[in-house]
C-alpha cells in the first residue's frame, strides 16, 4: 500500500511540473511577444523611445523617398478613388451652404 501511495505522490509531482512547464511555453509562446508590444506602447511616455520611435519613422520616411514609386499601382488608383471622393464631398459642403 505505501509503495502504491509513493509512486501515486511520484506520478503527480512529475504530471505536475509537466503541466506548469507546458503552461509556460504556450504563455511565452502566444502572449509573450503580445505584451512586449503592448509594454512598447505604454512606454512612449519615456523620451528615449519617442526618440527611437521617431528615428525608425524618419529613415522609414528616408527609405520611402530612396525609391523611384513609393506607392503601387493597386494604392495608387485606391488612393485617387478616395482623393474624387473626398473632392466631391467638399463640393457638395460648399454647394450646401451657398444655398
Amino acid at each position: 500500500m505505501k509503495e502504491n501511495l509513493r509512486s501515486f505522490f511520484i506520478k503527480l509531482f512529475a504530471i505536475s511540473i509537466a503541466v506548469i512547464i507546458i503552461i509556460n511555453l504556450i504563455f511565452n509562446i502566444l502572449l509573450g511577444e503580445r505584451l512586449e508590444k503592448i509594454d512598447k506602447i505604454i512606454s512612449l511616455g519615456d523620451s528615449s523611445t519617442r526618440k527611437d520611435i521617431k528615428l525608425k519613422i524618419r529613415s522609414e520616411f528616408n527609405k520611402g523617398l530612396d525609391k523611384e514609386n513609393i506607392f503601387s499601382i493597386e494604392d495608387k488608383v485606391l488612393i485617387y478613388k478616395l482623393y474624387k471622393k473626398i473632392q466631391k464631398e467638399f463640393e457638395d459642403l460648399e454647394l450646401n451652404n451657398t444655398n
